[in-house]
């Protein structure tokens, strides 16, 4: 039977315990992008890259939801969720691939990616997509992705099989029946350290200062931000 677009990524059920902890994670990683931007600013372009079309997750599409001003929010992403500008008057919804923005550079403030980057495929791919969003970006661009090294998977909610090298995570993604996620095209995890040799390999460095964060639960690191922030052209 045919899934519907980004189910195979909904694993959990809505209300479920992870479905909520993964909601509280990301109110606090919108927080973060918040204050590493001086947001919020009604003179502000965003851009959300990689937007979903799902709406059976509350904190789905969070930005769109909980930014105050709708109308500087270009969301963009390969899902068809142009239901994003009738439920947020004022929003503008771009179908696009996070690989090739079809946008000017420097077009936007502040580029914005939830959860992503390890849904584009190869490293290759990931810092392709880190040098698309420098590009669009004039001041700053903040792109999360899950923390590898976090006891549990999200995606798959399994504990410690990510851990195992990737080839052999993915030959045991495929003996439990969950070819979706063997394939390097859907999840490829990333730690701290791929994440910022990434963005190294994306030569964003000669325009932004750039950090990887995180924030934990439980004590222990479970989303990295990448951050970026323009350097002052003064003097």
């Amino acid at each position: 039977m045919k899934q519907e677009v980004n189910a195979q990524y909904n694993v959990a059920r809505p209300g479920t315990i992870p479905v909520r902890i993964a909601a509280y994670q990301r109110r606090r990683m919108f927080d973060r992008f918040l204050s590493a931007h001086a947001l919020p600013d009604p003179a502000a372009a965003i851009l959300d890259v990689g937007v979903t079309s799902d709406r059976t997750y509350e904190a789905s599409n969070y930005l769109e939801a909980w930014y105050p001003f709708k109308n500087r929010i270009t969301a963009s992403g390969i899902d068809d969720a142009a239901f994003l500008s009738e439920i947020y008057p004022g929003l503008e919804y771009v179908r696009a691939d996070a690989l090739n923005l079809p946008f000017d550079s420097g077009a936007f403030d502040f580029v914005h990616a939830s959860a992503v980057i390890e849904h584009v495929g190869s490293f290759a791919n990931q810092a392709r997509m880190i040098g698309e969003c420098a590009r669009v970006a004039r001041k700053g661009f903040f792109i999360t992705t899950p923390n590898r090294w976090f006891p549990i998977e999200f995606h798959t909610v399994l504990p410690l099989i990510h851990w195992l090298p990737k080839p052999a995570f993915r030959r045991a993604m495929r003996r439990l029946g969950r070819d979706f996620f063997a394939d390097e095209a859907n999840l490829n995890l990333m730690s701290a350290r791929e994440l910022l040799q990434a963005a190294n390999e994306a030569g964003v460095g000669s325009r932004f200062d750039i950090v990887v964060e995180s924030v934990s639960l439980a004590a222990w690191p479970s989303n990295l931000l990448l951050i970026g922030t323009a350097r002052s052209r003064a003097g």
